[in-house]
């Protein structure tokens, strides 16, 4: 028989067992931890019910705001909101650190590489195993008889390439970062011009050809301070919801699960 667990309370409010069983739904748990949801969904309600009880010992009045048209917030939901704006402070900005940041890291910041490439596919799913290996060592054969004969690119691409560019020669034309898969766009950033590469995607195994690259230039600091300090405000905002809800844990009386560290979330 399987021991019950035990009830999970908060200053005194027992959190309704039914409710962290439908909490657990939307906690995927590792394989062969079943306990994990359920301790993830019990300390998500229990830190809920901290603040519903932080934001009634404050006097704050919920008014829920329009979320999307029709679709509006809880009064819990819009009290946590209501809380959460009045009590976190997260600290503003540093210029001077950000810019250190942008110039410690400049590859970071840099536009979009444009490439001029080409390429043969030779189709395969991800999950069929058998296919992705014929596709392998028939991207291999088609790569060394290039290597041996350059010029043979578009006889090639139009006798074995399963993607419609096999009517250009394999042509894709000009491309930026990000136009193609990440699988595809790490080896593009890998070749030099004029280069024969394989890479392997969801879609199956290519030959690529690098035609031409154009290396984009790394953005003013300028350019890129919002983005900067949009980055900084959400972690800022993270770290500082973070130590709030661990100074209400502290000063609570929470029985029937751990909020140690490593079973915050």
């Amino acid at each position: 028989m399987k021991p019950l667990l035990p009830p999970v309370v908060v200053n005194g409010v027992t959190i309704d067992p039914g409710r962290i069983a439908a909490e657990a739904q939307n906690h995927p748990a590792p394989k062969g931890k079943p306990g994990h949801a359920w301790r993830a969904a019990a300390r998500a309600l229990a830190v809920r019910e901290l603040l519903l009880q932080e934001a009634r010992s404050r006097g704050i009045a919920a008014e829920p705001a329009e979320l999307a048209p029709g679709q509006w917030e809880t009064e819990d939901e819009a009290a946590i909101r209501a809380l959460l704006d009045l009590a976190i402070r997260p600290a503003p900005a540093d210029e001077a650190a950000l810019a250190a940041h942008y110039a410690a890291h400049p590859e970071q910041f840099r536009a979009p590489s444009l490439y001029e490439a080409a390429h043969i596919l030779f189709a395969a799913a991800p999950e069929d195993t058998s296919a992705r290996t014929e596709a392998r060592a028939r991207a291999e054969a088609v790569l060394a008889e290039l290597r041996a004969e350059p010029r043979r690119f578009a006889e090639l691409a139009a006798r074995y390439s399963a993607c419609s560019s096999k009517t250009a020669g394999g042509m894709l034309g000009q491309l930026t970062s990000g136009d193609t898969v990440p699988e595809f766009d790490a080896v593009l950033a890998t070749m030099e011009e004029g280069a024969l590469a394989l890479a392997e995607t969801r879609y199956g195994l290519h030959v690529i050809r690098l035609d031409a690259r154009a290396r984009g230039e790394v953005l003013p600091f300028e350019s890129v301070l919002p983005q900067l300090r949009q980055a900084h405000d959400k972690a800022a905002w993270l770290r500082a919801s973070r130590d709030y809800l661990d100074g209400l844990v502290a000063g609570a009386e929470i029985s029937g699960i751990s909020f140690d560290q490593q079973g915050r979330a």
